[in-house]
């Protein structure tokens, strides 16, 4: 019987940037509790780059790590499977896109989160609401969509092409998308955005148009980033537990990596709305 591999006591983690909010934010806990567990990291950002990321997982597995936590790869289910291990195992965070059953993930709620961001404005008394959505086929684009359709539906509302726009999850082509919008003959009174970076892009695009938040147009985001805070108005967002995200991924590694999961974990974090300034009800309702 072969004896298993000694182990190095070294955590990869592949992340595709540590810069904005989001990344970061995780990073912090994935670090955290890589120390708690007594372990090092080896840190390896992918850019975003399907052949980086390919080859750094590669690398990682050769023997300097005991495990990855693998966070928004851009990998396939196919390709993640045929790199399943029961020497090397790896947790994906936030999956891009929808992933087999046998793949361990760690995610948030997102129709949830997006139920509450669309509840929050309908309640406010919005009709006109638009989304500004992350990029098309993406897992959380789809999950948050499917929501706010379902929640316009619950209304009494039938979505409207117009006030639908996608971006990426960039500052720059948010305001692009936000401007598209707010300059619609019949603009909408509230925007609801897919990220908080995008939110940014919305408070700016009115901002240029002489629009002020919330009395003109309330904004809400989602992640609840630190940068959140700090905007004027404070932004009414979705939060991620995002550090939770990072810790819970290592322990569920640490786990497999200790043979104590006897199935495949598949966990979904809460999200919780923050109500803050960005949102109030439309000038016709408030009046």
């Amino acid at each position: 019987m072969t004896n298993p591999p000694e182990r190095t006591r070294f955590v990869g983690v592949l992340i595709p940037y540590l810069r904005g909010g989001y990344f970061p934010e995780i990073f912090e806990g994935v670090a955290e509790a890589v120390y708690e567990h007594g372990m090092r990291l080896v840190l390896s950002p992918t850019q975003h780059e399907h052949g980086r990321e390919v080859a750094l997982l590669d690398q990682l597995m050769q023997g300097a790590t005991d495990g990855a936590v693998v966070i928004l790869p851009e990998e396939t289910t196919d390709e993640l499977e045929q790199l399943l291990s029961d020497r090397y195992p790896f947790v994906v965070v936030d999956p891009l896109l929808p992933l087999g059953d046998r793949i361990p993930t760690v995610s948030v709620a997102h129709r949830a989160g997006a139920d509450q961001a669309m509840r929050h404005l309908l309640t406010l008394g919005h009709r006109r609401i638009a989304v500004i959505t992350g990029p098309p086929g993406w897992l959380a684009t789809e999950e948050r969509r499917a929501a706010c359709h379902a929640a316009l539906g619950a209304a009494g509302i039938r979505p409207e092409p117009a006030f639908e726009v996608a971006s990426d999850f960039q500052v720059g082509p948010a305001v692009q998308a936000a401007a598209a919008l707010l300059d619609l003959p019949e603009p909408p009174t509230a925007i609801f955005a897919f990220n908080d970076s995008i939110a940014f892009g919305a408070l700016r695009a009115a901002l240029d148009r002489g629009l002020r938040v919330p009395e003109d147009l309330s904004v809400v985001g989602f992640d609840d980033i630190e940068p959140a805070t700090l905007v004027t108005p404070a932004l009414t967002t979705v939060r991620q537990p995002l550090g939770e995200i990072g810790r819970t991924a290592v322990n569920v590694l640490v786990r497999l990596l200790e043979r104590r999961a006897s199935e495949t974990p598949h966990i979904e974090l809460a999200t919780r709305l923050v109500v803050r300034e960005s949102t109030a009800p439309p000038r016709r309702s408030a009046s």
